[in-house]
């Protein structure tokens, strides 16, 4: 499945820079059966991927920890070394070294602002540059990003100018009619399946490049942001961040053959990014429900008032599985003595272990088994 998307038209500076056509292009819904039976697959598994997490007991909880996975992986797209573990514990200001983790923690800003903003706001090209206002500002950048703003120069993609780059995205003049009918595409949820939809969407924001930096977050936000909105989802626990991070190389020649027409290709790599992601995250709710009900087995074993901390403790460390006793003192009012006779219960009991040298003020104890859930 080929078509024109757009052309490579030299500009008056000298280099050739790509020009969408209109979009959607004709034809570009005339979908062979092989896509359609794989859309109406991953939709398939992504319904019960949504059913499942209604049955996970403290689910807000759980929530936080996919999240970081998925900003983990996204940032690493682009070039960030910085881990989930980091990302946690620059979140908890442990942090044993300086690591590029913020871009994460930024990432995962920006995600809950779009999906919190959703709830009584239309996705638009506003919330679009709210949402990666919410991701630069602040943040490691590799130009200057103007967070929240369209650009108003010529950017391109591998080289180190125009002329001998790997791709140039429209030209500013050409920018904006772009993106009206990127915008108009978005309002218009008949045109196809929501999933090819959604698949359509981030190849043809990333074929425009509309902000200085950020694209490659912000394109793989807007895939949240759209599985949510179109009610694919109620809560955001399928992210496609990790396929790309798996398969980046390819990601990166499917998009590119998406800009040279290879339609087709795109759909098909983005629809088998959905129904493998989709399959992981069924595996790791059951994974997270066996590990909670094994775990809260243990805590309510004890004493009834080490149990009634024990289960506090327990259900916030799915949202923080790294803690220190003063952070456990936060949680339950103790002292940082009973805190720690809390944190030394769940070493006992197999759920926390201690990291560092023991003695060291404020050792940091991690829910491992937890945390290798989403880690593997």
């Amino acid at each position: 499945m080929k078509m024109e998307i757009g052309k490579n038209i030299k500009q008056m500076q000298g280099f050739s820079a790509f020009v969408p056509l209109a979009f959607p292009p004709k034809g570009v819904f005339d979908l062979p059966q092989d896509i359609l039976i794989k859309a109406a697959e991953a939709e398939r598994l992504i319904g019960k991927l949504d059913g499942i997490t209604h049955t996970l007991p403290d689910v807000d909880f759980f929530l936080h920890m996919f999240v970081v996975k998925d900003a983990s992986a996204s940032s690493q797209i682009e070039g960030t070394k910085a881990t989930i573990v980091d990302a946690i514990e620059k979140q908890i200001g442990v942090a044993a070294k300086q690591t590029d983790a913020d871009d994460i923690l930024f990432y995962i800003k920006a995600l809950n602002y779009g999906i919190k903003r959703l709830e009584d706001f239309p996705l638009t090209l506003r919330l679009i540059r709210e949402t990666h206002e919410r991701l630069m500002t602040g943040a490691r950048s590799t130009h200057f990003a103007n967070p929240g703003e369209f650009r108003r120069s010529q950017n391109w993609i591998g080289g180190t100018k125009p002329d001998n780059a790997l791709f140039v995205p429209p030209p500013v003049n050409e920018l904006q009619r772009g993106l009206g009918d990127f915008e108009k595409f978005l309002h218009n949820e008949q045109y196809t399946l929501p999933l090819i939809h959604i698949a359509l969407a981030h190849a043809q924001f990333e074929t425009l490049h509309p902000f200085l930096d950020g694209n490659g977050r912000t394109g793989r936000l807007l895939i949240t942001m759209l599985l949510c909105h179109r009610g694919l989802l109620e809560r955001p626990v399928l992210f496609l961040s990790s396929y790309f991070k798996k398969f980046q190389k390819v990601y990166y020649q499917k998009l590119h053959g998406y800009h040279d027409g290879e339609v087709g290709s795109w759909l098909d790599f983005f629809l088998d990014g959905a129904i493998e992601t989709a399959n992981d995250s069924i595996k790791i709710s059951k994974d997270i429900r066996k590990l909670r009900d094994d775990d809260m087995g243990k805590v309510q074993g004890l004493a009834k008032r080490e149990s009634e901390s024990g289960v506090l403790i327990l259900s916030k460390l799915f949202a923080d599985p790294i803690v220190t006793t003063r952070i456990v003192m936060g949680w339950t009012k103790f002292t940082r003595a009973g805190a720690q006779k809390v944190i030394d219960r769940f070493v006992n009991l197999g759920i926390l272990q201690p990291q560092g040298e023991k003695g060291v003020y404020d050792r940091t104890y991690v829910y491992k088994k937890y945390l290798n859930v989403f880690v593997k």
